[in-house]
């Protein structure tokens, strides 16, 4: 399995990793946010496991998305991070608070609730529908990454894991 991600920033501090929402791939993060934060922090954006440019095969629940998380961010060599995650990112978030919690230092939730919260099993269904609504009035919008460099790779299984 290999993650893609993008990484920037400088590289002092506690790096910030950007959980992404429902069906999305790193390119889906506004540039103005990420460069924002970037202007200070380390961002490191990733697609989940069989999403976009990560390979494998794309996990069934929230559970097993929060523990490739932990996976990539361990891969990564990194100890403790700051998360920035929305709306299905926040429900990944969530879990690896709860099960690493050593591993993060500050959270924000964005746009999110608690998995299986009230109206959270319908966000597929809508999110589907919007998506079939924007293809017959023909107003999709897409957003460009900050970054013009193609997105890294790093296989999990072939790092290091701190010890």
């Amino acid at each position: 399995m290999t993650f893609a991600y993008r990484d920037l920033g400088p590289r002092a501090g506690v790096p910030v990793v950007f959980i992404t929402h429902l069906a999305a791939v790193l390119d889906n993060w506004d540039p103005r946010v990420v460069d924002g934060i970037a202007t200070k922090h380390r961002v490191i954006t990733f697609d989940n496991r069989g999403v976009g440019a990560s390979t494998g095969s794309t996990p069934k629940t929230i559970q097993e998305m929060a523990k490739d998380a932990v996976t990539f961010i361990r891969a990564l060599g990194l100890e403790r991070v700051d998360i920035l995650s929305f709306s299905m990112g926040g429900m990944i978030a969530q879990v690896i608070v709860q099960s690493d919690p050593q591993l993060v230092r500050k959270l924000i939730l964005a746009g999110t609730g608690p998995a299986g919260g009230e109206g959270i099993k319908n966000v597929t269904r809508v999110s589907h529908l919007d998506t079939v609504r924007a293809l017959f009035t023909f107003r999709i919008r897409s957003s460009s990454c900050s970054s013009r460099a193609p997105p890294t790779g790093v296989e999990p299984e072939k790092s290091s894991s701190p010890g």
